[in-house]
C-alpha cells in the first residue's frame, strides 16, 4: 500500500445517493482475490452500454474524468453487502478518497484497511462540491483537512490507528509485522520467568 499524506486532485461528482457495493463492483466480477484489473470493471452497469463499448453519459468516462483521484458521491455511499472488493475496483481505477455525508460502516473500515480514505463532510459542504465538479482539493492526512479553492479548510473524522496505518503505507497486518522484534523481545522475557 502506498503511504498517503497529502492529495492533491480534480474532482469527479458522482451525484447519486446510495450507491452500493454492488454498483461499485458487480458480483458477477467476484471471483478474484486480487485487486488488479478490478478498475475495468468499476461501475460497470453505468460505465458501460449493453454492447460493451463505453457509455458516454456516465460520469466516470468523460474526458475531464481522467485522472481523478477525489471522488464527491451523494449520501451513503458504499451501502450493501460488505464486499472488500468495493474498495479495490476504486483504488485500482486510481481514486484514493471519496466524499460523502456518510458511509456505509463496513464499506468505511474496509476502505481504511486498503488506502482508500473515506472523507466525512457536512450537507452544505458536500451541496458546494456537487455543484462545482473538477474543482481541486488537497486531503492533508497529518491534519485530518480537506482544503478547498479559497482556502477554506473542513476538518473530517478519521481514527488514529486508520489515519496512522495509511500515513505509513501499511495495513493492520504490516503494523503487526512491524512490531515483530519487541514481540518477540516480549516473549523471551516472559517465557524466562
Amino acid at each position: 500500500m502506498e503511504p498517503i499524506t497529502t492529495i492533491t486532485s480534480r474532482t469527479l461528482v458522482l451525484p447519486r445517493s446510495d450507491v452500493d457495493t454492488d454498483q461499485i463492483i458487480p458480483a458477477r466480477f467476484l471471483r478474484t482475490t486480487t485487486r488488479e484489473g478490478l478498475g475495468l470493471q468499476l461501475f460497470s452497469d453505468w460505465r458501460y452500454l449493453p454492447d460493451g463499448s463505453p457509455n458516454p453519459e456516465f460520469e466516470l468516462n468523460k474526458p475531464q474524468a481522467q485522472g481523478c483521484k477525489v471522488l464527491v458521491a451523494g449520501d451513503n455511499f458504499g451501502c450493501g453487502s460488505s464486499r472488500e472488493h468495493a474498495p479495490w475496483a476504486l483504488t485500482d481505477h486510481g481514486i484514493r478518497v471519496v466524499i460523502s455525508t456518510s458511509f456505509a460502516d463496513i464499506f468505511r473500515s474496509n476502505s481504511l484497511k486498503n488506502g482508500l480514505v473515506p472523507v466525512v463532510v457536512d450537507a452544505a459542504t458536500l451541496q458546494w462540491l456537487l455543484a462545482n465538479p473538477g474543482i481541486e482539493v488537497t486531503l492533508d492526512l497529518a491534519t485530518s483537512s480537506l482544503r478547498l479553492p479559497g482556502g477554506r479548510s473542513v476538518q473530517f473524522p478519521i481514527e488514529p490507528f486508520s489515519r496512522y496505518c495509511l500515513m505509513q503505507g501499511v495495513d493492520q497486518l504490516g503494523y503487526l509485522l512491524s512490531k515483530n522484534a519487541e514481540i518477540s523481545a516480549y516473549e523471551q522475557r516472559r517465557a524466562a520467568r
